[in-house]
């Protein structure tokens, strides 16, 4: 095992083209690191110069004690695992793991213990005799995974390896990849465009944007304290609503004005994010996670300036929560960052986000208690968790925390 460091390392293709601009990112020896966004951003780029697959234009990779620029792919010492499995058809499950093992010529009785090792840690036991095209997408996945740790390498490098496989079978792989990394403690290098599994599956997760790091910290510090607006809306499922809103004084405290609703800022608010001071009589971007309001009706006794009203557009029971979207009558958020992360949706998303700008108005989304009554075309009442608002500069896109802007 050993740690993995880049170091200002950038991907410049013929032409121009930015892969990677300067990446920094050190990932601690057993650590489970995470590159995150969306498509064309860079991460498997990153990845791919990692394991000796893609040139360096710059920067330094080191692996352990080695700096490994201009070492080749199979000196390494890492292990790949792809989304295709890049199984040999004709091969066995028991010979697809120890093909690689044999190329190295160790022992047979070496070999068969490591084989049959992985095969007991990834409940194969029983299909060893089997050739791919008997097995299920999760098994051939699994069998992708032994064939990794076989090997017994300083890391793995994981390239969405789950994305060929049907929504139930993810959820069952990414906590058995979790599983299977933290008893190894192999350092492991992880990519995926899915944002639900590098929050469930990473020690610490990286959001990559066009090529450049945005923010690399622990799931629950990226959900809660988004560097940008970028972030805010990528980590989080439904996105966060982000909408134009006035910051001002009122009694010595301050309030948020917008849509015609005046919501509280509470003084334990204002000083943990002391920034705010400096936007006071001023525009900022509001942040409110879908999850931070609930139904009203459901029996708060917020004051008026916890609320916020509208009418149910759409309903969504999900079984464990109900999710309602409603209009506010406030300008939506048109940034650069915004209308990336649109597009990522699709093209419905970006032409919403156009729509909304030239109206004047919002969607917002809630995640309800599923005890809520709330029903398409009738009006609905909402609470706002105001300790839990996110707020960002309209100019720089950043959060606003403490001190200087």
């Amino acid at each position: 095992m050993a740690e993995i460091v880049l170091e200002d390392l950038s991907k410049i293709y013929p032409g121009g083209a930015v892969g990677i601009s300067d990446l920094n990112l050190e990932i601690k020896d057993g650590e489970f690191i995470v590159l995150v966004g969306p498509s064309g951003c860079g991460k498997t780029t990153a990845l791919r110069m990692v394991a000796g697959l893609e040139t360096i234009t710059d920067g330094t990779i080191r692996i352990g004690d080695q700096v490994v620029n201009t070492v080749p792919p199979k000196e390494r010492d890492i292990a790949m695992v792809f989304q295709n499995y890049a199984l040999y058809p004709h091969m066995t499950v028991y010979d697809n793991m120890a093909f690689g093992l044999k190329l190295r010529k160790l022992s047979k009785e070496e070999i068969d213990r490591r084989v049959r090792q992985a095969a007991s840690i990834l409940g194969l036991e029983d299909f060893l005799e089997r050739k791919p095209k008997a097995l299920s997408g999760g098994q051939r996945q699994r069998v992708a995974m032994g064939r990794a740790i076989v090997r017994e390498p300083k890391a793995f490098l994981m390239d969405e390896p789950l994305s060929n496989l049907d929504a139930k079978l993810r959820v069952q792989m990414r906590s058995e990849i979790a599983r299977i990394q933290h008893e190894l403690g192999v350092t492991t290098l992880y990519v995926t465009h899915d944002q639900t599994e590098a929050m469930t599956m990473g020690d610490r997760v990286a959001v990559i944007r066009k090529g450049i790091l945005q923010q690399a910290d622990t799931p629950q510090y990226l959900y809660d304290h988004p560097v940008n607006l970028f972030v805010a809306g990528f980590i989080g499922s439904p996105a966060m609503n982000m909408v134009e809103a006035t910051l001002s004084r009122s009694n010595d405290s301050l309030t948020l004005e917008f849509g015609g609703f005046r919501l509280g800022i509470p003084a334990d608010v204002e000083s943990a994010r002391s920034g705010l001071r400096a936007f006071e009589g001023k525009q900022i971007i509001l942040g409110v996670r879908p999850e931070d309001m609930e139904d009203v009706a459901l029996g708060s006794d917020a004051p008026a300036d916890r609320r916020i009203r509208s009418t149910v557009e759409l309903r969504e029971a999900l079984g464990s929560d109900v999710v309602v979207h409603f209009k506010v009558k406030a300008p939506i958020v048109v940034t650069e960052d915004v209308k990336e992360l649109a597009h990522d949706v699709g093209q419905e998303a970006l032409e919403a986000v156009q729509q909304g700008a030239e109206q004047g108005e919002s969607t917002f989304v809630a995640r309800l208690n599923p005890r809520t009554k709330a029903r398409e075309g009738e009006p609905i009442e909402l609470v706002v968790d105001v300790g839990r608002l996110h707020f960002f500069d309209p100019d720089t896109g950043l959060g606003i925390y403490e001190g200087d802007r």
